[in-house]
């Protein structure tokens, strides 16, 4: 079979290598065509665009490179027209997926939407672009199933959540060895994962960076983005107690004590790895102001909504300070209110379904195609 996978950011880098590795077990004759970045490049197959040329964040951004955009999607169109595939795969990205599933279900090409958009969130009324263009969606959270099955009358398939296998599956490094390669200290360890964009990450770790000197027991260990290199994190390293390192966010995050997270996928990695958080986000004011008008959430980070409470302390905008990120962060290094965090994070892990979401979607959507 021939398979075109367009994933457009870090973590659907992530889960599409995953779910390509599952493709290759289950079809021995598997020919892939992808969108995406280097962990899908390093599984194998053709990489025809790197998500970090895809990246941009925020309304205004968009807008202001809308041509580019425009250029990457006519690119797309060429390239599967070209390659012929028995399937599309999409991996969330939904602004540009969308567009290429509306033309490609016009094509009669098969369209299959791995990690779903997340309409629940906002533009709700994309549920009939959904219902349209799309013959199969593979949904990672449980509350997902339930809001396309029962409130809008959409069979859809709850695989559980890749990011458990992508724990699972890694390759663990030694503590000592990860500190020594490293150049850190003894010192407990508190993680700074600021983001993957560049608009963010300045904004973010500026924040972050600003409550070190209460914390000198403690080393604070920025957490490098794949889509960045290190030159541009050199502006944020003045500070003898803060480090870097890139692409081993796992490693990291598999030693730390504490967290300070950027809302997004990382909230809910840092979750599934035990480490206490407290989540913070603060975007531009017009952006911000448009966003609170059209997202509906009670919350932002994948952890509350999974769990329909407040298990990690958000931090948005106007409450994202240098005092409150003091105050939440003294509070996850004590004991007890360490402990019943900890045990959220256990029936967290429960609910999000166990291993297997890689398999199991390869398996679906063979068993669609034959």
């Amino acid at each position: 079979m021939k398979y075109y996978i367009i994933a457009g950011e870090a973590s659907g880098d992530l889960h599409g290598a995953n779910l390509m590795k599952a493709l290759y077990k289950e079809d021995a004759s598997a020919e892939i065509r992808f969108w995406g970045g280097d962990l899908m490049e390093a599984v194998g197959g053709t990489l025809v665009k790197h998500y970090r040329e895809l990246a941009f964040m925020g309304f205004a951004e968009v807008i202001l490179n809308l041509k580019t955009i425009l250029n990457n999607i006519k690119i797309c169109k060429a390239d599967i027209e070209q390659f012929q595939p028995d399937v599309i795969i999409f991996i969330d990205y939904p602004g540009f997926n969308m567009r290429i599933a509306k033309w490609a279900k016009q094509k009669g090409i098969k369209t299959h939407y791995y990690i779903a958009p997340q309409i629940w969130a906002w533009k709700e009324n994309r549920i009939k672009a959904v219902k349209r263009d799309f013959d199969k969606l593979f949904v990672i959270l449980p509350f997902e199933k339930e809001f396309f099955e029962i409130k809008h009358h959409f069979p859809v398939d709850f695989v559980g959540h890749p990011l458990i296998d992508a724990i699972h599956n890694r390759t663990r490094s030694q503590e000592a060895s990860f500190r020594n390669n490293n150049n850190l200290d003894d010192k407990p360890i508190i993680a700074l994962l600021p983001g993957s964009r560049k608009q963010e990450i300045a904004k973010m770790l500026s924040l972050m960076l600003s409550v070190v000197e209460d914390f000198n027991e403690y080393q604070f260990v920025i957490a490098g983005a794949p889509s960045q290199d290190y030159h541009f994190y050199e502006q944020f390293l003045t500070n003898k107690n803060v480090k870097f390192i890139a692409n081993q966010t796992y490693d990291l995050l598999s030693i730390a004590t504490a967290a300070l997270v950027t809302s997004g996928t990382a909230t809910l990695e840092t979750a599934l790895f035990k480490v206490p958080e407290v989540v913070c986000y603060k975007g531009s004011w017009a952006s911000y102001q448009i966003a609170k008008r059209i997202i509906t959430l009670k919350y932002i980070s994948l952890v509350n909504l999974i769990m329909d409470e407040e298990v990690v302390t958000e931090l948005i905008q106007d409450k994202c300070t240098k005092t409150n990120l003091k105050t939440e962060l003294s509070k996850l290094l004590e004991p007890a209110y360490r402990k019943a965090l900890l045990e959220k994070y256990d029936a967290l892990e429960l609910k999000l379904g166990g291993i297997g979401a890689s398999d199991k979607t390869a398996k679906l959507i063979l068993k669609d195609l034959n």
